[in-house]
């Protein structure tokens, strides 16, 4: 389903509960929406059933999400079609679900002498058993893509989980709620690239990124957030393409979130 099509179901097809995904911190359900005889499956996040976070008092999570989705679609298209929309239990977020390779993941927690060519190491640690143990991810271009929107929407908390594989092949990234703030909040378990040159089409990205905010990009994520924070997007695309390297963690807070999956 091609994108144009995508969001045209999520804005105005039919949405019947399924099931609800327990291992979410705030209200997640899966669902089945339907419009003119097409189907798929989607996540709602009723605003209702969020949980307020102390440093992310403006706005909703849901409209967090919808953003990032926005600058996404700008740039990198590493974030499925998210639209905000009334649903069963009020107005929530609405995004394609993603069916994936659970066995191909690009993202894992192996022992130290199973790094393979193709693969990051992240950092160590040890397993729940007490042996070594290092978080990887893998060299793929995608990823190097995510891993430059993380520091944009300043994403707090890029774990494992979020970081999908799709049967057919596309690499997206979920579960935006706590993005987009200005300070500083950067936690991921994508900083294989750290002080790495940026690839050129990264900078391709973050250049048409830039270009947009100052269009109709800035008006509509105005719409989701404040206006400091729109600015702060800016702020961040101009540090990374004048760096041009990947950033290293700051050792301010902590670098990676918890648990990292």
């Amino acid at each position: 389903m091609d994108t144009s099509a995508a969001l045209r179901l999520l804005e105005h097809g039919r949405i019947e509960v399924e099931g609800r995904l327990v291992d979410a911190s705030n209200a997640t359900l899966f669902c089945k929406i339907s419009l003119d005889g097409v189907d798929a499956q989607c996540v709602y996040k009723p605003v209702r059933g969020e949980r307020p976070l102390w440093d992310f008092p403006d706005g909703t999570l849901a409209g967090r999400e919808v953003a990032t989705y926005l600058i996404s679609a700008a740039s990198f298209g590493v974030v499925p079609p998210t639209v905000l929309r009334p649903g069963p239990f009020g107005s929530g977020m609405v995004q394609l679900w993603i069916e994936t390779r659970e066995e191909d993941e690009l993202v894992d927690i192996i022992g130290v002498d199973d790094v393979k060519p193709g693969w990051i190491p992240v950092f160590h640690a040890h397993d729940r058993f007490g042996d070594p143990a290092v978080l990887v991810h893998a060299d793929h271009p995608r990823i190097a893509e995510m891993s430059a929107f993380d520091v944009v929407v300043n994403n707090a908390d890029r774990k494992g989980g979020h970081v999908l594989h799709a049967l057919d092949g596309a690499v997206y990234g979920v579960d935006h709620g706590i993005c987009l703030h200005t300070e500083p909040k950067l936690r991921t378990v994508l900083w294989g690239w750290a002080r790495e040159p940026l690839p050129d089409h990264v900078v391709e990205s973050l250049r048409r990124l830039r270009s947009e905010l100052d269009g109709t990009l800035g008006e509509s994520l105005h719409e989701h957030l404040t206006r400091a924070e729109v600015r702060a997007v800016g702020e961040r695309v101009d540090k990374l393409l004048a760096a041009g390297v990947y950033p290293e963690p700051s050792g301010d807070w902590p670098a990676i979130p918890w648990p990292a999956f």
